[in-house]
């Protein structure tokens, strides 16, 4: 129980924090929309993920092939996340008062979780075989690796559209445009290293 737990501790920690467009863009929408905006994009993998865990436990000694789907999966992720790199360079002017709406923001999460590989590689990778092994201890056990994944997954990106929802006072006028146009770069560059990810494991 104390080696999953602490896998699952360990594994969630990491890849809360990690880089990528789906931190990025927690930061993106908190800054333009509000802590619950950026809360709803850190929660999307607790939506997202369910296929992915049950269909990578499920396919675990039948994956032919499945390198090239991730692939496709990498190159139209990497699109949609240059998209929405586009989307907030091209930001003018934006109201920070806490009130704008903002009912695209789980969806773009949902679509930005479900088309990158990370998720994929990681459980078909690492989390489903863990889990088949957990459950040939107990049925139980996986629950010991699962639940504190997330909780640590998303609860790290939680607390950090919390932080960064403190710091929109701050950030008035022109330092509020370039933050979003730092933030779309960095997004540009994450979706053509994912498009680079995605023809690699096509070729």
């Amino acid at each position: 129980m104390e080696y999953y737990l602490t896998l699952g501790i360990l594994l969630g920690l990491s890849a809360g924090f990690a880089p990528g467009p789906l931190l990025v863009l927690v930061i993106s929408e908190t800054l333009q929309h509000g802590a619950l905006a950026g809360v709803k994009v850190a929660l999307a993998p607790l939506i997202t993920d369910l296929p992915i865990i049950i269909s990578s436990i499920f396919l675990l000694q039948r994956m032919a092939g499945f390198e090239q789907i991730i692939g496709v999966f990498s190159i139209t992720g990497g699109c949609f996340v240059f998209y929405l790199g586009v989307e907030s360079i091209c930001i003018q002017k934006v109201s920070l008062d806490g009130n704008t709406a903002a009912p695209k923001s789980l969806q773009k999460g949902l679509l930005t979780n479900i088309l990158s590989p990370h998720p994929y590689l990681f459980w078909f990778g690492v989390g489903a075989p863990a889990v088949v092994q957990a459950m040939d201890i107990s049925h139980s056990l996986p629950l010991f690796f699962i639940i504190p994944f997330y909780l640590l997954l998303c609860g790290s990106k939680v607390l950090l559209a919390l932080l960064v929802d403190k710091s929109r006072s701050f950030l008035r006028g022109s330092v509020y445009i370039y933050s979003m146009r730092f933030l779309g770069a960095c997004l540009l560059a994450l979706s053509l290293l994912l498009i680079r990810d995605g023809l690699g494991l096509l070729f």
